[in-house]
């Protein structure tokens, strides 16, 4: 990090391939991050024990294990966003991540500027007095306020591309968050969502 540059705190890093562990820790670096790089949950868990990190960033392996890294962290009270990303990634695994308690899910391959600007989002979002507030659809488990957010963006008529840009989320997040919601919402996709949703009265109730 330069030296003239105050830290905006510390990133905790689980990536597996060398070349893209070095780009991420430089970029971060260079945006006053400081960056801990682990070679495994266990000792990441660990010294999350220990200190609060600014953010998480979590690749998953093909054995998912970062899910149960994520959901420790949950458990044991680490609230700074948890970004996952994966080169095999697919719209289950996202909801997956997501229901765990992950910020994010990006795929692989990535450019560090686009994971720099989305720890930046997530750490703002994070940073919110409102970011345990629910949302409610009639008759359903409670939406996060992330899925309300979404569900907005939807009920407006916005595409997942774009609801990403404007959320600044990877597509394949927004489309984790969508499936969570019809599934909370009992919907078999968004029309009918939105139906309903109509049905009971207007989206900014919710």
């Amino acid at each position: 990090m330069p030296g003239n540059m105050l830290s905006k705190g510390e990133v905790f890093v689980i990536e597996t391939d060398a070349a893209s562990r070095e780009q991420l820790s430089t970029a971060l670096q260079q945006s006053a991050y400081d960056v801990i790089c682990f070679a495994d949950g266990a000792s990441l868990l660990s010294e999350a024990r220990a200190r609060m990190p600014a953010c998480v960033l979590l690749e998953m392996p093909p054995d998912r294990s970062a899910l149960d890294v994520l959901k420790r962290l949950r458990e044991e009270n680490c609230m700074a966003p948890v970004l996952v990303t994966s080169a095999n990634g697919s719209i289950a695994m996202a909801v997956d991540a997501i229901r765990s308690g992950a910020a994010d899910f990006i795929e692989k391959p990535f450019r560090t500027r686009d994971i720099v600007n989305r720890i930046d989002a997530a750490i703002d979002e994070f940073a919110q007095p409102d970011a345990s507030r629910q949302r409610w659809l009639p008759g359903c488990e409670p939406l996060t306020v992330r899925e309300g957010d979404v569900l907005e963006h939807l009920a407006a008529g916005l595409t997942n591309k774009e609801i990403a840009r404007r959320m600044h989320l990877s597509a394949r997040t927004v489309e984790g968050y969508r499936a969570s919601i019809l599934k909370k919402a009992g919907a078999k996709n968004v029309t009918d969502l939105l139906r309903r949703i109509f049905g009971q009265g207007s989206p900014g109730q919710i």
